[in-house]
Formats: structure tokens, sequence, C-alpha cells
């Protein structure tokens, strides 16, 4: 069985964001606070079963992935994780801006760049990387539940090299909105996504800050324990 807690390494658009603000409210949940927050009107009328439709990205709060969940190897502490975080954030860098779009991405919703940004690559490269050591080992179990015969031979090499298949050259930054839906079910659902998210008029968005998300055990969710903005 996975270890815990679990520690993971996000991007949080920041407590006091609009950007925040939308996700915590269509997720039903707010990590920052650890708190519930009701749902808005007009996706309960597209969908009564907005809940469920949101159940699986609520677990983890409303983020993009930088260091996938882990359980921390032996001997690494929480207290050493966080100096962590602060060290890398201290280091100068060229701080990635995306133009944030609402799109469908393997058949969930979520808020992704209009086009690729090679500072956002490497950012998420680095944190993959310099993280690692804090990383307990995947078990027979952690990585039969990735469903290795579904991943590609390169996915399969990342899973095993850093304990997540989605790395590197597969990285692709999405905050998400949505469990998986079917096409069908998936378009007026993404239509009123956009338009509630085109209300922000966030026409670019800096990924210029690290959170450190914790999960104290299996059936919580993920909370905010750490914050630090990236140096330029």
């Amino acid at each position: 069985m996975t270890g815990f807690p679990r520690y993971a390494i996000y991007f949080a658009a920041g407590a006091d964001s609009a950007l925040s603000r939308f996700g915590a409210e269509l997720l039903g949940y707010d990590a920052y606070t650890g708190d519930d927050v009701a749902f808005p009107a007009d996706p309960m009328r597209i969908a009564p079963d907005w809940r469920d439709i949101t159940a699986d990205p609520r677990k983890y709060g409303f983020h993009a992935t930088l260091k996938a969940p882990m359980a921390l190897v032996s001997g690494r502490t929480e207290a050493e994780l966080m100096a962590a975080c602060a060290e890398f954030a201290g280091h100068s860098r060229t701080i990635p801006v995306i133009s944030p779009i609402v799109d469908a991405i393997s058949g969930f919703i979520a808020v992704i760049p209009a086009e690729p940004v090679d500072a956002l690559q490497q950012l998420a490269a680095d944190c993959v990387r310099e993280f690692d050591s804090f990383r307990a080992a995947l078990t027979a179990e952690d990585r039969a539940r990735r469903k290795p015969e579904k991943l590609t031979e390169r996915q399969r090499d990342y899973l095993d090299r850093w304990g997540y298949p989605y790395v590197m050259e597969e990285f692709r930054f999405h905050m998400t909105l949505t469990g998986r839906l079917d096409a069908e079910r998936r378009r007026p659902v993404l239509e009123m996504l956009r338009t509630r998210f085109a209300s922000l008029r966030l026409g670019a968005l800096a990924i210029d800050r690290l959170a450190l998300f914790k999960q104290d055990e299996a059936k919580a969710r993920f909370r905010i324990i750490g914050e630090w903005a990236l140096t330029r």
C-alpha cells in the first residue's frame, strides 16, 4: 500500500487570486483553507451530478502538477522538503508565462496553455529532478495502479525512473476541472466552463510559485502547507 502521508509539488495560483477562486468553486474545495466551497449555480444547471463529475480532481485541489504525489523516503522529513522547496524557489530563473485556455485533454477538462512554453517545460523537468531524492520508491502495487501495460515504452521508463509517467517530454501542464467525460457529455460542460473562464479576463498567467500539498491518509484531500514565490 502507498505510504502516507504523501506530498506533491504543484503550481497553485495564490490564495487571493481570481483563478484560485474559480477553481475552488468549481471543484467545491479550497486547498488553501481545507474548506468545502459551494458550487456555482450554472454547473449544477448543466450537470445536476456536478459533485460526481468533479469528485476525482476535488481530492487534489485546484493545481497543476510539477512533482507528482510521493511518500517520503526513509530518513527524509517534511521540514527538509519544505526547506528544499524554499531553496529551489530562491534560484533565479525565467518565469514561465502562458496564455491560459479551457479545453479537453485526455477526456477531462482543464485550464491548459494555448501553446507550449519552453520555460514551463524546463521548470517542470527541474522539479522532477530536484525533488526526486525525497521520493520513496514505487511499490509493485503503486506501479500496477498506473497500468503500465497501457503506457508507451518511454512512459514506462519514466514511471520506473521518476515514479510518474508524464514527465519530461510527456509533461503537459493542466489544471484539472472535471473527471473524464465522453464526448457528448463533455460538449455542454466545456462550453459552460469556457464562458465562466472568459469572465476572468485572464490573458496571461505567470507560473511563478510552488505550493507544497500534503495528503495525510488515503481518504484525505490534499491541502496546501507551504508556498514559495519563484525568483526571477
